[in-house]
């Protein structure tokens, strides 16, 4: 057709009939400008907010409406910014200048109109962060599979929960590549699932990786890709930032609401698992490892969520994909928080295909219990059978199961945060598909996370 259409422009031409076509027939030589995926919502700050999204190409600007008011107004607008074909057409526009915990709507423009495929939806909202300590939810997950599950119910249920912020704990997408243009066509898949796009455009979102977006299955610092795997991470998440100039990463620090959260890079310094655990075994890599305790060191938030997609526990037990195979390099960590009297330092974590609670109670080496509360998975094949669990519970030791792993179950994770009292305190569950609350819910009071303190025991409950 379009050959036959240039056909036919051509030898009007050359007849000399005329061929002008009214302005809205005129064709576009570039393609229509327009959004291929998003808009969805970065890590906000109290005065910004960013807003992801891949574009159709390089020829035209995008622009971001927003205001306060959709039915009155005004709209004020950000710079214009075009995407680059070196970053796949992405792009993260900032909305500066905005007041803390206020909703503002906006909207994407491209080339001056409202996008061609959003312009018949209400414009999404987000809100800002808070500027004193508050009351917020957060919820997260890990182990999103779109080949095994693309319709996702479970982002339904996570919208019900209207959480303020979504944390990624790595499995975000199944890569299981050492094919960079792989990764990006599974990330596309996965931002086109129709459940999880009224939660990408409305409640920000921040991430970490794990291995199957990192490269392939236990993938470690001897990913031969794993340069190509950050840039095309870096380009499909809108955190706040990634690693250091001098140590690569996706590794970076965040607070919201009172709380500071920090998030960890599991897979591009780390040391095979199968590898001897020496005190020479690196799980975190150096950089990263005295950024974590200078961070530790710096923070006064009554609590200090340290998240990563491998889990903290001894479940997995020795040389198993998790800090179980590195436990010289978890010590060093546990006893550093504990002779710098850091307090509140909670764990989050994903990968296994169900989730626990796990602690380990360092109460008895003199400080406080470290409890490993786990969601996983928001969409994947799930464990069906006990078989052998019991027995790696029983060898867990000294760590502790607080909360029994859940199988056959797409799960995320709710914790509830409440610094508006006299003692802050934060609330943990894991919801299903349909929203119902799996567990009795674990509590943990600012005042039992300092040395000297055993909670573990009045933690123990059932599912």
């Amino acid at each position: 057709m379009k050959n036959s259409r240039r056909s036919f422009l051509a030898s009007a031409a050359a007849a000399g009939v005329a061929t002008q076509f009214p302005a809205w027939a005129e064709p576009n030589p570039d393609g229509t400008p327009r959004l291929m995926l998003g808009p969805m919502v970065g890590a906000v700050t109290q005065t910004s907010v960013p807003i992801w999204m891949q574009l159709s190409g390089d020829y035209f600007d995008a622009v971001v409406e927003y205001t306060t008011d959709p039915v009155a107004g005004p709209w004020k607008r950000t710079p214009p910014r075009r995407a680059r074909a070196e970053d796949n057409y992405t792009l993260v526009i900032r909305i500066e200048g905005l007041q803390p915990d206020t909703v503002y709507h906006y909207r994407v423009l491209s080339s001056g109109k409202q996008d061609k495929y959003l312009r018949d939806r209400l414009p999404p909202q987000v809100r800002t962060a808070p500027a004193a300590p508050a009351r917020f939810r957060v919820a997260f997950g890990s182990c999103a599979r779109v080949q095994n599950d693309p319709e996702q119910p479970i982002w339904r249920a996570v919208a019900q929960y209207r959480p303020d912020l979504f944390f990624w704990l790595g499995d975000n997408i199944y890569g299981d590549s050492i094919t960079p243009a792989t990764l990006v066509s599974e990330y596309q898949r996965q931002r086109f699932v129709p459940s999880f796009q009224p939660v990408g455009r409305n409640v920000p979102q921040l991430a970490i990786w794990d291995d199957h977006d990192y490269g392939l299955d236990n993938y470690d610092r001897t990913n031969p890709i794993r340069r190509e795997a950050l840039a095309i991470f870096r380009q499909f998440w809108a955190n706040p930032s990634a690693g250091l100039p001098d140590t690569p990463g996706v590794f970076f620090d965040y607070s919201y609401g009172g709380v500071d959260f920090i998030f960890l890079d599991d897979r591009y310094h780390r040391a095979p698992d199968a590898d001897p655990d020496t005190p020479d075994k690196e799980f975190l890599g150096k950089g990263q490892f005295e950024w974590l305790k200078a961070r530790l060191l710096a923070s006064r938030a009554p609590f200090k969520l340290l998240s990563c997609g491998s889990g903290w526990s001894r479940f997995k037990g020795p040389g198993g994909d998790s800090w179980s195979a590195y436990q010289h390099e978890r010590t060093r960590l546990f006893d550093f928080i504990r002779d710098e009297k850091i307090s509140g330092v909670v764990l989050l974590s994903g990968d296994t295909h169900f989730p626990y609670v796990a602690c380990a109670p360092w109460s008895e080496r003199g400080g406080y219990d470290f409890y490993d509360l786990v969601s996983s998975a928001l969409a994947q094949a799930l464990a069906e059978s006990a078989d052998g669990i019991e027995a790696r519970i029983a060898a867990m030791v000294p760590d502790r199961m607080i909360r029994p792993p859940l199988l056959g179950i797409n799960n995320a994770g709710i914790l509830d945060f409440d610094l508006t009292g006299g003692t802050p305190m934060l609330s943990f569950n894991v919801i299903d598909a349909r929203g119902k609350q799996l567990y009795d819910p674990v509590t943990l009071r600012a005042d039992e996370l300092v040395n000297g303190v055993s909670s573990w025991r009045g933690k123990l409950g059932r599912g």
